[in-house]
């Protein structure tokens, strides 16, 4: 007789997560849903640098040094690495509240804090002490919670990131506490790669000019050319990227609150975060320890929060199996099962019929 076995279907806690964001590879990579930009990003460089390795590097080998496409492929590697380590990581995401500890802080808010009729209510902010500096935790209505100190909310991808610095459409994510320092290698590792393609693709040309002439050379090489041209054109927006965000980790600051002048305002604060030295800023933006993610994207989720109970594997055979009575006349007096029940569970005999001769008499 087959039975049949029922699989219960695991779901995973990145299935359920709200927010836009896609995920792969059953919730270890994270990214934004507008990943066009990020693709392009990948093309320029990918299509660069193979143009590179191509054409100027084994000519550049033979005449110069075999070191200049070593170096060259250590700087592409790297790249490559945070690249991808910026695009498919967490970037800090703050969960949202359960529904009951939302219900329970919109309580404490409406206890707090009662409005008359027909004025509006205040901004839900909750002020904080750190390095005797006060500092506003302020409401999420999205999230439905207090952001904690230097939390945004992206409106990309519609979450609450700690430690906010932007949202980059070039890495396809959100730049937050988790991954800014692998942001800020790619883009200093990307600048350096963007210089050297460019110098050795102008010491290219000119070497194969003294050769052959200016005008010949570049019409030998439509590929030197477009590099240097794509080049050209990146390396200033990349440089200046690298510099700007060089000067926000000296000071320890973030490209949003830069942005809204959180420390540079009327009122002159002080950073509260900066320790009053570059050297420590540093350390603690690039070389600090890496919180875990809190997440938890490949969790399994209770089967309440799943959706509905799967039966079990018991339920769904005994379901199928036929529901019918033992036949005890073939057992033997040794096999059939004695009755356990109590004189007090039995129920009373039912009295005998009279014969149907006596029952005719008595009519």
């Amino acid at each position: 007789m087959s039975v049949m076995v029922v699989r219960k279907k695991v779901t995973r806690k990145w299935e359920k997560l709200p927010g836009r964001n896609t995920f792969c590879c059953d919730g270890r990579v994270m990214m934004a849903r507008q990943k066009g930009i990020f693709y392009l990003t990948l093309f320029l460089i990918l299509g660069t640098c193979t143009l590179f390795f191509a054409f100027e590097c084994r000519y550049l080998a033979v005449q110069l040094s075999p070191a200049i496409p070593v170096f060259a492929a250590m700087l592409f590697l790297f790249s490559m690495a945070t690249l991808l380590r910026t695009s498919f990581s967490d970037p800090g995401v703050i969960p949202r509240a359960l529904p009951d500890e939302a219900a329970f802080i919109e309580m404490e808010i409406a206890t707090n804090g009662a409005v008359p009729q027909g004025q509006r209510p205040p901004p839900r902010i909750k002020n904080f002490q750190i390095n005797n500096q006060i500092v506003k935790l302020k409401y999420c209505y999205t999230c439905k919670i207090f952001r904690p100190p230097r939390a945004s909310h992206c409106s990309i991808c519609d979450n609450c990131v700690e430690r906010f610095d932007h949202h980059c459409p070039w890495v396809g994510n959100c730049v937050g506490k988790r991954n800014y320092r692998y942001f800020y290698l790619f883009i200093l590792s990307l600048s350096l790669l963007t210089i050297y393609v460019f110098a050795f693709n102008i010491v290219y040309v000119a070497l194969k000019s003294l050769k052959i002439g200016f005008l010949e050379t570049l019409k030998e090489t439509p590929g030197t050319v477009l590099e240097v041209l794509i080049c050209f054109f990146t390396l200033w927006s990349v440089v200046g990227l690298t510099g700007f965000h060089t000067f926000l980790v000296a000071l320890n600051q973030t490209t949003n609150e830069d942005i809204k002048g959180s420390w540079t305002g009327k009122n002159r604060v002080q950073n509260p975060y900066s320790h009053g030295n570059i050297v420590k800023n540093c350390c603690e933006v690039l070389c600090g320890p890496l919180p875990p993610s809190v997440l938890d994207r490949r969790g399994i989720l209770p089967l309440e929060e799943s959706g509905s109970r799967p039966p079990s594997t018991q339920e769904t055979s005994s379901s199928l199996l036929p529901q019918s009575p033992v036949p005890t006349e073939h057992l033997s007096s040794s096999e059939i099962p004695e009755d356990t029940s109590t004189p007090e569970e039995m129920p009373p005999p039912e009295p005998p019929e009279p014969p149907q001769e006596v029952a005719e008499a008595e009519k």
